[in-house]
């Protein structure tokens, strides 16, 4: 994010009064993307229960308790539908570094936002599942690109000494899209026609409309403006998201940091894929695989099971009122993000990583316990189940939920940020495909497949044990740091090191190519490796 050879040189807007809110505004409005990615996800949990999308979609079945009105799909066609829009969003990830180093991270955003309008106009109009299909693919192409587009907008543009909170309202922006989908669902569920699944479905059309609506208002990153060389867009822009004037003393330091910062990566020359995965003494290549196994570590905390799977997950599980559950648990999503994105910068990005796994690994262990030794008629054992569930969600909102995109934001320099970014975010998408389209499998019963149910939460719970392990070991503190420091810091110290390394930034105000501080001598920085 910042950059800069100053010491003390902070983020954007470092060294400018903390009440100036302009940039953290602007900033935080490109989270709502997220609810683009939150409220599909919830969406399509919700319509693979309504009378008529089964009506529409499925075919003749048995009644059953999962299929009341006699129509229902296979497990390979609930496999499909749900998990090809991660197919798409895999793509629209990968494509996301193109659109942002090309259109911009702006102007990229608002491509996004009509690439996934088409798709949401496919899905409304369709009555076959071939373009329904056909509809969540291209949706799934235009959320893969607001998802690596807006981590990477925030991070430029925030203010380091909140960055982590403005990044982290991203994952808020997800929870509040789950939360309304599963409120729009349960108000339209029982409606006798197509409008029970197009009211929701459409409803996406708002979301898009403002986001692309809003960006066009918003500044462009005054970084990607530097990095072509547009160097008075730049000056305008930062002026806007500190609220000073363009040849303010603390604009021109921050922009003449920036230069200096680009100026040392493209010393390396024109970054590509491959570069991501180069060995340096920054550490590239460890840095490029810690995205990629943070994201595909997030989705396989199970968290996605609940939300694509959770309507049809509650009641198989024969628990009452599955789209009230499903609220519910939306709402505790919600609701425990906010403690995370104040805990990002009180109590920083390692030790929450750690307490989350932690908390959740208990929670999917009981669940699989009490579902695997109670019956479905069991009425305490449901209840303590859903409770359990919530307690999970719970800890996973609060910390792997918000943090992932945190962390993936702000590791990378400059010259790779953009490709970097799109393979993290794919990892991402691409392990939110995998568990989509094996999930009915692993929980259905029937022929060919697993019948785990409840069971499914013993493989949860061993992730979350593997994802414990990954944060002590891989992930570094990174807590108000400029993202020129975090690069000092991969360069001089290993992650488990990383909390007290990042104490001596803090102190002595060190950043990229800055001076010896303090009097200290020029090899201060090598004789404090670890």
């Amino acid at each position: 994010m910042p950059g800069g050879p100053v010491a003390l040189g902070g983020g954007i807007g470092a060294n400018a009064p903390r009440n100036k809110f302009a940039g953290i505004l602007m900033a935080a409005f490109a989270a709502f993307g997220g609810i683009l990615f939150g409220y599909d996800t919830g969406t399509i949990s919700g319509l693979q229960q309504m009378p008529d999308w089964l009506r529409t979609f499925g075919h003749p079945v048995p009644v059953s308790a999962s299929f009341p009105d006699g129509y229902g799909i296979s497990s390979s066609q609930r496999s499909l539908v749900v998990s090809i829009l991660s197919a798409g969003t895999f793509f629209g990830a990968l494509s996301a570094a193109p659109f942002g180093d090309i259109l911009g991270r702006k102007w990229g955003l608002v491509a996004s936002c009509c690439v996934f309008s088409i798709g949401v106009a496919l899905q409304t109009a369709a009555t076959s599942l071939s373009l329904f299909i056909v509809g969540r693919v291209l949706a799934g192409v235009g959320v893969g690109l607001v998802s690596a587009l807006v981590p990477m907008y925030q991070s430029e543009c925030s203010p380091k000494w909140i960055r982590g909170a403005v990044v982290s309202l991203y994952q808020w922006a997800i929870t509040i899209g789950i939360l309304l989908s599963n409120i729009f669902n349960n108000a339209t569920k029982n409606r006798p026609n197509h409008s029970s699944y197009r009211i929701p479905i459409a409803i996406q059309f708002i979301w898009a409309a403002i986001l692309a609506g809003g960006m066009i208002f918003l500044p462009e990153s005054p970084r990607w403006l530097i990095k072509k060389h547009r160097d008075s867009d730049a000056a305008v822009s930062l002026s806007r998201l500190t609220s000073l004037h363009p040849d303010h003393p603390e604009v021109i330091s921050e922009l003449e940091e920036i230069r200096i910062n680009l100026k040392h990566e493209e010393e390396l020359g024109e970054s590509s894929y491959l570069d991501c995965f180069r060995l340096s003494d920054n550490r590239i290549c460890f840095r490029t695989l810690t995205g990629i196994f943070l994201q595909a570590w997030q989705q396989l905390t199970g968290i996605n099971f609940i939300f694509y799977f959770g309507t049809t997950f509650f009641t198989n599980a024969g628990i009452h009122s599955p789209y009230l559950i499903s609220i519910a648990t939306s709402t505790v999503n919600v609701g425990m993000t906010i403690p995370g994105i104040w805990g990002v910068e009180r109590f920083g990005r390692r030790r929450l990583l750690l307490v989350g796994a932690v908390g959740m690994t208990v929670c999917e262990y009981i669940i699989a316990i009490i579902g695997s030794t109670t019956s479905k008629t069991n009425q305490s054992a449901q209840s303590a189940e859903v409770a359990l569930v919530c307690f999970y969600i719970a800890f996973f909102a609060s910390t792997w939920g918000p943090i992932a995109w945190v962390i993936t934001g702000e590791i990378f320099p400059l010259n790779i940020r953009a490709k970097a970014m799109s393979l993290s975010t794919a990892s991402n998408w691409l392990w939110n495909f995998a568990i989509a389209y094996a999930t009915p499998y692993m929980v259905d019963s029937g022929p060919g497949n697993a019948n785990l149910g409840t069971k499914v939460f013993y493989i949860w719970g061993t992730t979350c044990c593997c994802c414990i392990i990954f944060a002590y070991f891989c992930i570094p503190e990174t807590k108000g740091l400029s993202l020129e420091q975090i690069d000092l810091l991969y360069r001089n110290t290993l992650p488990v090191n990383s909390v007290t390394y990042r104490k001596q930034l803090v102190a002595e105000g060190i950043e990229l190519g800055a001076q010896p501080v303090s009097g200290k001598d020029d090899d201060v920085v090598s004789n404090e490796k670890v």
